[in-house]
């Protein structure tokens, strides 16, 4: 494969519009943009929590399963936001989101059932995966407000929806894997009533 970056600049968009791969130029404010920046801050969140997986492995090999299962969808992102920069480009399917359920499945039947909110925490690998699953909340969002205006296939749609439970599950079984306890939600007392 030759080079396909051979400029890190362009000095194309600095009248504040961007081009898609068909060569249309749109606001940068665009919700086309904005969804495929959302993707691109999911996709990165996931790496640190790759690179943090990745470091644990020698004190807890299980984790190994955990980085095998999520390496692949770091790609798929990326995809997916090529999709985004080029329609015809159709990458995502319904055999994927059937993938993540499989995993989200296979990672449940493992843990325990959940009684309380989980709060984000108890190690820095937990919180992470929480903070990829904020950011798919996000780029869903941006995906549905892309798809009020322009409509998206369903397949993107029910992907992207699916993603923040893949990583909500995947943050449970980061704390099984490590032994963690995980941060349950306690509601603050109710105020007493003003005398």
């Amino acid at each position: 494969m030759g080079n396909r970056i051979t400029k890190v600049y362009t000095q194309t968009g600095d009248d504040g519009l961007s081009g898609l791969a068909d060569g249309s130029r749109l606001p940068k404010s665009h919700p086309r943009f904005e969804a495929m920046g959302a993707l691109d801050q999911l996709n990165s969140q996931l790496g640190v929590l790759l690179a943090g997986l990745q470091h644990e492995q020698t004190a807890k090999p299980a984790l190994q399963a955990v980085t095998d299962a999520l390496a692949p969808w770091q790609h798929l992102l990326f995809d997916l936001g090529g999709e985004l920069a080029m329609p015809q480009y159709q990458v995502v399917q319904a055999a994927h989101t059937a993938q993540l359920e499989q995993q989200i499945d296979q990672w449940t039947a493992q843990l325990p059932p959940l009684k309380d909110f989980i709060l984000p925490g108890g190690s820095l690998l937990i919180a992470q995966a929480h903070l990829c699953r904020c950011e798919a909340r996000t780029a869903e969002r941006r995906c549905q407000q892309l798809h009020q205006i322009e409509p998206q296939r369903r397949e993107v749609l029910a992907f992207v929806n699916r993603l923040s439970d893949l990583f909500f599950v995947a943050a449970r079984i980061i704390a099984l894997h490590q032994q963690c306890p995980e941060v349950l939600w306690q509601a603050q007392p109710k105020p007493e009533p003003a005398s």
